[in-house]
């Protein structure tokens, strides 16, 4: 596999999130690997770290499974001569960024369990907030981990209660009756692909169809791209089985009421793709109407709006629509420099916002400008990309962040960090716009959340600290990017 060197920057102030998941099975008994490939790359976004590709031919020796993983990006990880290998009708594929556990190789998903009742491939998406105490749990119980992250917990877990259920799914259930947190998962055993999202549904799951073969997928962007067809969202506290005797089966024993749901806002404000729709919401009407909110709250005088790239842009485009200023680019991105990579030398660090990001000067120059973004989470960034907007020419920048304040970590699998590290925790708003340099700085209203994804049930607490879970007595949520 290619060899990849991958340096953290410090730089990187952006929100990172845990994982894509991605499953098939082809009743037909087409191969499934190279669909995961594209699926995979459709999800590229959700994760950069590492991927991996698990297949099982149904119709061979059960219980043999091949897999491929490796770190890096999925293009650079997997050649034609893997995927020609990777032969089989059913299968599951992941992309990861890590926000428990270290990022190593012996991390990268799917994980292949094999045990007594065969063997099981599983991709997650999410953090568990009882993993350590489950994880102790199984140790003194006799099992030796060869992971440091909680997906391994899940894997053992549903292992253990298989050799007391009469199904895999029965399996699953019982496990998600031991697990917290959040968790979308995609688990191929030897004759179904079953998919799972925790009651909560902090993460998305989406079903698809394409000729004779069912998919499962973190986002719908992921069918689109492997022209499959949007069948539905996996609802929070589902349990999908997908085989070719019963096609999809749906167990809700786990559900909770509406009320309680509690939906990841960043999946609609940053992580996901604006192509996607999630739980029948659409990515990109959310940030369109999210820019739209900060337009009619927080309005300014000013020559033109701008994105910062690519997360700011369908804002800034909702606040040009709004507002009537309009929209532009300020901005050009490099595209061959993804969310990590070499770290320059102490000092020129300063320069590598610029390696992403470089302004264009016949844009912005004597302009008063409206920056839109969709987070400030230590600053860091934003008061370097300020710079270069006055540097580039322009006479004013005024800033419109597409959330609310960051105040609280998450521990759902979101990498919201330590709340001293947070640039808005024990600071006014206008003490922040002071720190990053910005004429006028204004966020998006907590009130208007659940409005820009039409009245859906959302977790908020990284803005209040109310969780809808109790936060764990220990920090499950790894190293993070200081």
């Amino acid at each position: 596999m290619a060899e990849n060197i991958f340096i953290q920057t410090e730089n990187n102030d952006k929100l990172r999130e845990e994982c894509g998941v991605f499953g098939v099975y082809d009743f037909d008994g087409g191969d499934v690997a190279s669909t995961i490939y594209y699926g995979l790359l459709a999800l590229q976004h959700r994760g950069q770290e590492s991927c991996g590709i698990a297949v099982s031919d149904t119709n061979g020796p059960k219980g043999k499974v091949l897999s491929s993983k490796d770190m890096g990006l999925v293009n650079e990880a997997f050649t034609p001569e893997h995927l020609e290998k990777l032969k089989g009708d059913i299968g599951v594929g992941h992309v990861r960024y890590s926000t428990a556990g270290s990022s190593t190789r012996e991390n990268a998903q799917p994980l292949v369990l094999n045990y007594v009742k065969g063997t099981l491939g599983l991709a997650h998406n999410g953090n568990l907030i009882n993993a350590p105490e489950l994880r102790r749990e199984l140790e003194y119980t006799g099992a030796i981990f060869q992971t440091t992250i909680d997906s391994e917990v899940i894997a053992y877990h549903i292992a253990r209660e298989r050799l007391n259920s009469k199904t895999v799914e029965e399996a699953v259930g019982r496990a998600m009756n031991k697990i917290k947190g959040a968790y979308s998962l995609v688990i191929m055993s030897p004759r179904k692909l079953i998919g799972a999202r925790d009651p909560f549904g902090f993460r998305p799951l989406c079903i698809g169809k394409r000729d004779n073969a069912y998919l499962l997928a973190s986002e719908s962007c992921a069918l689109d791209t492997v022209g499959a067809e949007f069948v539905r969202d996996v609802r929070p506290g589902e349990i999908v089985t997908i085989s070719p005797e019963k096609g999809i089966q749906s167990d809700m024993s786990h559900a909770l009421p509406e009320e309680e749901h509690a939906r990841c806002i960043f999946e609609y404000i940053y992580f996901a793709r604006p192509d996607s729709i999630l739980d029948d919401v659409s990515v990109y009407h959310s940030r369109i109407m999210a820019g739209k909110f900060l337009a009619m709250d927080s309005p300014v005088e000013a020559d033109m709006v701008v994105g910062v790239p690519e997360s700011g842009n369908c804002a800034a485009l909702g606040y040009s629509l709004q507002s009537g200023i309009p929209y532009g680019t300020a901005f050009v991105k490099n595209a061959y420099v993804g969310r990590t990579f070499i770290k320059p030398k102490q000092k020129n660090r300063e320069s590598s916002v610029q390696v992403k990001l470089n302004p264009i000067r016949e844009a912005v120059e004597g302009k008063r400008i409206i920056m839109i973004d969709d987070s400030i989470v230590r600053g860091t960034t934003s008061d370097r990309i300020v710079k270069m907007l006055r540097e580039a020419g322009a006479k004013e920048v005024h800033m419109r962040v597409s959330s609310p304040p960051f105040l609280w970590p998450c521990y759902f699998g979101t990498d919201v960090p330590a709340r001293e590290q947070l640039i808005a925790y024990n600071r006014s708003v206008e003490e922040i716009r002071n720190l990053i340099g910005t004429d006028s700085l204004a966020y998006l209203k907590t009130e208007r959340l659940e409005e820009i994804v039409n009245g859906l049930h959302i977790c908020r607490g990284c803005f209040t600290g109310k969780y809808p879970l109790d936060p764990p007595t220990e920090d499950i949520r790894g190293d993070f990017d200081k």
